[in-house]
């Protein structure tokens, strides 16, 4: 039978020199005793699956809101996704697969509903009060208002996990990480390995969702060069007279397969290029180390380019996001001038930080069903 310190060990001897062991964390944010079996990782990821922020994702807009269908992408499929490809990614930079599970699972719990235009919308009506961004909330959620413990608020997690939060981009500003969480340090190599697959995992999901959903076509997707490399490798590979249904869904694993391939290679160049052969190297390194070749890159961003003007900006797609930036602006006006109304926990919260800030807690929690009730039980009387 395997113990916490079996499973420390054996992290010590398989693991890359650079990768983050269990065993070095700098600790829960609160102090707890070792758990016989688990190390302080795999904890994380119990407790973020545990989580109310983490179940409330099934119910938060990916791309297209859950009243749209019931085969579209959610926050939560995302997030599960970005898991499964993360972790078999990390196992071939020989990088800590718990770490990585734990930082996936948790990066997008800040999210508000309706997606990044619900996103936006908050940080516009937040400007003046401290703004809003999805990362921050993600840290609040963990250390303050997630409510499970009576010792303490919070979920209790590693530094290295929260850390990842709020480092959560490639080029993050840091000038605006908290001290505790060290500006200068450079994230962990865990970390910079599920931003870049993140990014992959969306623009691969987002071409199906937007297939399947009729939103674009195979057709108009031939104008993407890297679609259309992936495609004709399809066909290529595919029997006659199957449906271009099945083609696509081949198009899409072979373009998975070559970014998250060209993300592994890639990655692993740039470590010997940089001659990282220790965390502390890692730490100290200025440069991006995870990512996909030049090449790639823009290619990818090419195609990030083109779901912006065809399927992000679809006039079906701006309908729904129309109205949902009424229901949250509507919402969010009506409990800054009425913060009686607020449930009393988040009341509570407004003596200490602020009461916009309050009501921008409140809202980002929400689901996108539970926004569009709370419309309805509040202005249609």
């Amino acid at each position: 039978m395997f113990t916490r310190a079996d499973i420390e060990a054996r992290e010590e001897t398989t693991l890359a020199p650079y990768a983050m062991r269990a065993g070095q964390s700098r600790g829960f944010q609160h102090p707890c005793e070792p758990d016989p079996f688990r190390t302080a990782f795999q904890r994380d990821r119990d407790r973020i699956v545990h989580s109310r922020a983490f179940r409330r994702l099934q119910y938060k807009t990916q791309v297209f809101t859950n009243d749209e269908g019931d085969h579209f992408r959610t926050r939560l499929t995302h997030t599960i996704e970005v898991a499964q490809v993360a972790r078999v990614a990390a196992r071939r930079l020989g990088l800590n697969e718990d770490l990585v599970e734990c930082i996936a699972l948790v990066h997008d719990v800040g999210h508000p509903p309706f997606g990044h235009r619900g996103e936006d919308l908050l940080a516009g009506l937040m400007k003046d009060y401290g703004g809003f961004e999805h990362n921050r909330q993600g840290l609040r959620l963990v250390e303050e208002l997630e409510s499970r413990y009576p010792e303490y608020p919070g979920l209790n997690l590693t530094y290295e996990v929260r850390e990842s939060i709020i480092k959560h981009a490639a080029h993050f500003d840091r000038t605006k990480i908290p001290r505790r969480y060290q500006p200068n340090e450079s994230p962990l190599l865990e970390a910079q390995l599920v931003d870049e697959i993140d990014s992959i995992v969306y623009d691969c999901h987002d071409i199906d969702d937007g297939l399947r959903g009729g939103y674009v076509t195979v057709a108009q997707l031939q104008a993407v060069p890297l679609w259309q490399g992936a495609w004709n490798e399809a066909v290529e590979a595919s029997p006659r007279g199957i449906s271009d249904k099945l083609i696509a869904d081949r198009a899409l694993r072979r373009l998975m397969d070559s970014l998250v391939g060209d993300l592994v290679e890639h990655t692993d160049a740039q470590i010997r290029h940089y001659r990282i052969t220790s965390l502390a190297e890692l730490r100290a390194c200025s440069q991006q180390l995870a990512g996909v070749s030049p090449s790639l890159r823009l290619a990818k961003e090419s195609l990030e380019a083109w779901l912006f003007a065809n399927l992000y900006r679809d006039p079906r797609v701006n309908r729904v996001f129309h109205k949902a930036r009424r229901v949250l602006g509507d919402l969010f006006e009506f409990f800054t001038t009425h913060p009686d109304s607020l449930p009393l926990e988040h009341a509570a919260r407004a003596e200490g930080a602020g009461l916009h800030r309050a009501v921008a807690d409140y809202i980002a929690g929400m689901t996108d069903r539970f926004a569009m009730d709370e419309h309805r039980s509040i202005f249609s009387t």
